[in-house]
């Protein structure tokens, strides 16, 4: 069988790189929308640094540090790269171990040090509130799809679960009399998350107009567990149906959901908890968005500002 193009690009890498290399370059193209040639090109230049942190050794992502990306720039400048061709490569690099931390495969960035200022590093999207309430209104509640669709929406939002938690859950795993879900997040651990009434609901009216027998929570047309990429797409359909302009991905709801939270009062290691962070400091990025949305309240509302 004849390897496919998504195949070849982490393809002579060792597996766990591998899959971590596909799945950012699946977000680019699923979640960014970024053209064939572009994810390419992505895929030239991480392939190339993930060859590199193999040769010294590395076989674990989470072990990766800054002294390492040094060596790295050291060895393209020592080549001949033109500093262009090595900001461009530094950009993809910086952009694939953010994205490890946001999907919480890494604890920490080792670019975020790096110097070059104007690669800054990027907060997470968020939507308002208001935003939020328009996407989930969007889902026509008189079809099984839209059904399905709203009580995913709705869920995720409530609960700030991983869009991977999302569609592996099975019904058994929401408990509609204590108001709970159960999911297993990375590393395999189970946490219990608290979820809100309208959540609740909009699961319970889907379950309603199911005729099947099926054990998991959320299945596709075909009548399969509905998959992390057919569920983005959802997501930004909607998102354009809503009139949002925010790029937007089913993390987006996790990040708005925290968001929203800290905001509304919730203790930080409370937030830690409902998210199954390992680490706060993973938690602590949450702070810098809503400082930066007090810091528009301020310039739009004081007369000084």
């Amino acid at each position: 069988m004849a390897m496919t193009s998504t195949a070849k690009k982490s393809a002579g890498l060792p597996a766990n790189l591998g899959r971590s290399l596909q799945a950012f370059l699946d977000s680019l193209a699923v979640e960014r929308g970024l053209s064939a040639n572009t994810v390419r090109a992505y895929a030239r230049d991480l392939r190339a640094h993930l060859a590199f942190i193999h040769s010294q050794g590395l076989r674990d992502l989470r072990r990766v540090e800054e002294s390492h990306l040094i060596v790295y720039l050291g060895r393209l400048r020592r080549t001949g790269a033109a500093p262009a061709t090595v900001m461009r490569k530094l950009s993809a690099v910086r952009g694939f171990y953010r994205y490890l931390v946001r999907e919480e495969s890494i604890g920490s960035d080792p670019t975020a040090n790096l110097p070059a200022a104007r690669l800054q590093r990027r907060l997470p999207s968020v939507l308002s509130v208001e935003e939020v309430t328009r996407l989930l209104a969007q889902p026509d509640p008189d079809t099984r799809r839209g059904l399905r669709d709203r009580a995913m929406l709705e869920l995720l939002y409530a609960t700030g679960l991983r869009v991977s938690e999302l569609v592996h859950l099975s019904r058994g795993d929401i408990n509609f009399d204590m108001g709970l879900v159960r999911c297993l997040g990375k590393g395999s651990k189970e946490r219990i998350v608290p979820v809100g009434g309208p959540a609740l609901e909009a699961v319970r009216s889907y379950l309603a107009a199911r005729r099947d027998a099926a054990p998991a929570l959320f299945l596709g047309n075909k009548g399969h567990p509905i998959t992390r990429v057919t569920f983005w797409r959802i997501v930004r359909r909607y998102a354009r149906q809503a009139g949002i302009r925010t790029p937007i991905s089913p993390h987006t709801l996790r990040h708005s959901f925290a968001t929203h939270m800290l905001e509304g009062g919730a203790d930080l290691r409370a937030i830690q908890e409902l998210l199954g962070h390992a680490s706060i400091a993973t938690t602590q990025i949450y702070t810098h968005v809503s400082v930066d949305r007090l810091r528009e309240v301020y310039r739009s509302y004081h007369p000084r500002a």
